[in-house]
């Protein structure tokens, strides 16, 4: 009997969008922060070293945090001022790890280093990458993988095609929306830039219908350059890398793949923005598109913030809170990760800070699961959540691995279909990172 494997091919839905409130909106640039709090590690891969040590004076765009090992992107000033602490601080993933505190002196001076590195046509590949890597550029979708490793794919995988999504298919999310109704340029430009560091002659911009006005700001940007772009469904997970392969090109990425094993690199609008950045005005990646929405927020804007801002200040100049907040995440309702406290900083995996009041946010009781399919149904990977909620109470994870939980890609469509309101995700979380650690001899 043929093993039944799972494919991108179902499921997706359609939870409220509930961007109304800033999808009008242009972003907002607040006021330069008093003080910030910027984390060494704000990636996927290793930490970085500290560069700079309590009291020094640091300048805008100086690096702080020197990038160790392969996979790592380093990290740079967000503000001038003087260093007052180099030590463990937490974060918004729930970490402590090493942070430098700098505490402002509102001249926001540049760093020396701060200059243009040339153009498409003046740079090659290598000295794309290289001003990628050294301004600290990740991926400004969430997942925050270093965008040098992305463009140095191994040889043999013969990349064809680069696809920048432009869905934003989160719930509340808008930052990548008004990056492409107001620097249409700029996105298309870093679009080019990463074609050209991997050697590519084929780009397309993938936007959500409900974004239809976004694809008219790129379309003269576009024509120009020969990049096609494509008007898809507004439906959930759309902005995942492997539904989005799928309904662009018609290629599954197969079972523990990558993009990049079906001939295919993809990057977030952000990062193309980013990129375009770095190449062209020299600028390292120091802040970035945060959406601050939710009921209780007085003013709910995208707002440009410098990397190390608080939560706190963020939410503060978006009008502050009219009323409680019953819980403060960062990102949006389906991915995003729930925060103990306003006093954790931006990071570059920032993309929303989501306020939810007591009407919102219900305490939230599980009841037994009543086998009823609506998680499996949901799945956009096809496989069975109920499944692995129900091996990982009794700690049988090797089951899970059987049923393919390493290919979830923790999207949340699971849960939010649950009626019976179980963990499902929690539980994925669990199974994956006990077979992870089970890996390395943990």
């Amino acid at each position: 009997m043929a093993r039944w494997r799972p494919g991108p091919l179902v499921g997706m839905i359609h939870p409220p969008e509930n961007k109304e409130r800033t999808a009008s909106r242009p972003i907002l640039r607040p006021a330069l922060p008093d003080r910030v709090v910027i984390p060494l590690w704000q990636h996927t891969g290793s930490p970085c070293e500290p560069r700079v040590a309590r009291g020094e004076r640091v300048t805008v765009g100086q690096k702080i945090g020197e990038a160790v090992g392969p996979l790592s992107a380093p990290i740079h000033a967000s503000i001038s001022g003087k260093v007052t602490a180099v030590e463990p601080r937490p974060d918004p993933l729930g970490r402590e790890v090493m942070a430098v505190a700098i505490e402002g002196d509102g001249e926001d001076e540049l760093a020396t280093t701060v200059e243009p590195r040339g153009t498409v046509d003046s740079l090659s590949p290598e000295e794309i990458r290289q001003a990628v890597h050294e301004a600290g550029i990740v991926g400004l979708g969430g997942a925050a993988f270093p965008t040098r490793t992305k463009l140095s794919p191994p040889p043999d995988r013969n990349i064809d095609t680069y696809i920048l999504n432009g869905c934003e298919c989160e719930p509340f999310l808008t930052g990548d929306h008004r990056l492409m109704l107001e620097r249409p340029a700029d996105a298309l430009l870093g679009l080019r830039l990463l074609m050209k560091a991997v050697g590519v002659t084929g780009g397309y911009v993938a936007v959500e219908s409900n974004k239809a006005n976004a694809l008219e700001a790129l379309r003269p940007w576009a024509d120009d350059a020969g990049i096609k772009l494509i008007l898809l469904p507004t439906r959930y997970p759309q902005g995942s890398e492997k539904h989005l392969i799928k309904a662009v090109l018609n290629r599954e990425i197969p079972s523990g793949g990558l993009p990049m094993d079906v001939g295919v690199l993809v990057s977030n609008v952000g990062t193309a923005v980013a990129v375009a950045d770095a190449v062209y005005r020299g600028m390292p990646l120091l802040q970035r598109v945060v959406t601050v929405t939710g009921r209780p927020v007085r003013e709910p804007a995208n707002l440009l913030l410098r990397i190390g801002t608080t939560f706190g200040a963020a939410i503060e100049a978006a009008g502050g809170l009219g009323e409680p907040a019953a819980r403060v995440v960062m990102g949006g309702p389906m991915t995003g990760v729930a925060q103990a406290n306003t006093d954790v900083p931006v990071i570059k995996a920032t993309t929303g800070i989501l306020v939810l009041g007591r009407r919102e946010s219900p305490p939230v009781v599980s009841t037994p699961c009543i086998r009823c399919g609506r998680c499996a149904q949901s799945c956009p990977m096809r496989l069975l959540p109920l499944q692995y909620d129900a091996q990982v109470r009794v700690g049988n994870y090797e089951r899970t691995r059987e049923l393919f939980v390493m290919d979830c890609i923790e999207c949340g469509a699971c849960a939010w279909a649950c009626p019976a309101r179980r963990p499902l995700v929690h539980a994925i979380r669990l199974a994956k990172g006990e077979l992870r650690g089970r890996r390395v001899g943990r």
